[in-house]
């Protein structure tokens, strides 16, 4: 167990979850890492967090932090509904969503405007990488305009870009980040403490490493501060 304990008498080994699964270097572990960081500085209580996530790669991230807390793992692009309810159900508690490309810009793109447009007082991050990566490789709806697969598939449709998105419906904040900058993903997720902010809702978006874009990664919310 680390030694340095946080305000509620935890150390950062507190926050951690289950071994990872994923392929080694992926970047969702990177955001993960950041994660964890992030919680135990803030002294979140791990029994008033609720970790919502839908299907995908990014979306099994909940079971790799904070293993005492709450966790739901719900059906492809449904995790704004299941969040927002578990919201009504405890306002209390702190919600945290983790979600991919896939699984906010296709599926649940209109449950991801819809979520914004309520004002759900929840972090919403999307670990963006362009690709369906549990399916093997095939673009998601975020990929940029003529990306190419490593069979040399060429993208030939206009990206999604959820940030604009959020900020089109009114977030009030929005932000993007990299997984490799853990000094700038860090602080962003400090929108997750309720001492510090007021409450309404957060989107957040980050780009893994090993993404096959150039633009960097984003984390769009709407949390008021």
């Amino acid at each position: 167990m680390s030694a340095t304990v946080n305000r509620v008498g935890l150390p950062r080994d507190a926050y951690k979850g289950a071994a990872t699964t994923l392929c080694a270097g992926c970047g969702h572990n990177s955001i993960t890492n950041h994660m964890i960081k992030a919680l135990h500085e803030l002294g979140v209580e791990p029994h008033m967090l609720a970790k919502m996530s839908g299907i995908g790669c990014s979306s099994k991230t909940p079971a790799y932090f904070v293993e005492t807390a709450h966790g739901f793992n719900g059906v492809h692009g449904r995790m704004p509904a299941l969040t927002t309810g578990a919201h009504l159900a405890n306002r209390q508690l702190i919600m945290l969503g983790v979600s991919g490309d896939g699984d906010t810009a296709s599926i649940g793109l209109g449950q991801f405007m819809h979520m914004i447009r309520r004002n759900v007082d929840c972090t919403y991050i999307i670990e963006d990488n362009g690709t369906y990566g549990l399916t093997k490789g095939q673009f998601s709806a975020t990929a940029d305009l003529g990306s190419v697969q490593k069979k040399g598939a060429v993208n030939t449709f206009q990206p999604i870009d959820p940030c604009a998105v959020a900020l089109a419906l009114g977030c009030s904040f929005v932000a993007r980040s990299f997984s490799g900058d853990g000094k700038q993903v860090v602080p962003l997720g400090c929108t997750t403490d309720p001492t510090s902010c007021s409450r309404s809702s957060a989107k957040t978006t980050t780009r893994p490493t090993g993404a096959p874009r150039s633009r960097s990664s984003r984390r769009a919310g709407r949390r008021g501060i």
